[in-house]
């Protein structure tokens, strides 16, 4: 891929999105893009990038799936979920009985069903929902359908897995599968969202966000445009919990670090 068409990727992406590619990723770009130019004929990235700019719609959402990186597991940085956990039943033990939570990327359904697991035991009897968002529409398919074959619930306790997941008939490959039982399901409402439009639809107030792992595909102006809408959308003291390789710094806003990776929304007015 020549450097002018992958300035051009670079701009769409960030445009649409506000996904920085770096300098370097040219090559990545052009890998992942190779099956979507098969599927439509094309024999170049340049024809390519015409058609996006052509379609600007569906076939937008699709780049963004095809460049998208969506890693993810089961009780990821379990740490986390042990913050939340505590926090959450503190606030119970405190009389609170409704709350709600965002996951921003959900990806294929792994982290919100975590957040479920663990917030499950903790609120029985409480009015309690879980929005879970991602910008890819194929990701979304797959966590709404919460269909995992026995490599990805590696990472779930074993006392905790059949209180999640039963199994169900194995796939078109034999291989066994296990499905998310359908009250957990019942708890999370999945939406596809774009982080780069502003205002987010929905309202608050939230009492924790997930978003791990997102913003190191941000700059900073973008970032902080992020971060001013969960701070809209929050209650005060609620907790952000970030990826432990990002970090808040250089943006202004009231979250406040209380470990690297986990911030709570100060009290006092701004």
């Amino acid at each position: 891929m020549d450097a002018t068409t992958f300035k051009d990727f670079q701009a769409i992406a960030y445009e649409k999105a506000g996904i920085f590619l770096r300098e370097g990723k040219a090559a990545l770009v052009q890998a992942r893009l190779a099956k979507r130019l098969r599927e439509l004929g094309l024999a170049t990235e340049r024809e390519y990038l015409d058609r996006l700019r052509a379609d600007g719609g569906e076939e937008v959402v699709l780049f963004l799936d095809a460049i998208s990186t969506n890693f993810t597991r089961f009780f990821r940085e379990p740490d986390h979920f042990d913050t939340l956990r505590d926090e959450v039943a503190a606030a119970r033990a405190g009389g609170q009985r409704r709350f709600r939570f965002w996951c921003a990327a959900s990806s294929s359904g792994e982290e919100p069903y975590t957040i479920a697991a663990v917030l499950d035991p903790v609120l029985e009897g409480c009015d309690w929902r879980l929005l879970a968002t991602d910008i890819s529409t194929r990701v979304l398919g797959r966590a709404q359908a919460g269909v995992y074959g026995p490599e990805e619930i590696d990472g779930i306790p074993p006392d905790v897995l059949p209180r999640v997941m039963e199994r169900v008939p194995p796939g078109e490959d034999g291989h066994e599968r296990w499905a998310v039982r359908d009250r957990f399901k019942e708890r999370i409402v999945f939406r596809r969202l774009n982080l780069a439009v502003h205002p987010y639809p929905m309202s608050g107030p939230l009492d924790a966000i997930f978003c791990r792992n997102v913003m190191i595909y941000f700059d900073r102006p973008m970032r902080a445009g992020v971060v001013g809408e969960f701070e809209r959308l929050v209650r005060p003291g609620a907790l952000l919990f970030i990826g432990h390789a990002e970090t808040l710094n250089g943006i202004p806003t009231r979250f406040r670090s209380e470990r690297p990776s986990v911030y709570r929304l100060a009290r006092e007015a701004r």
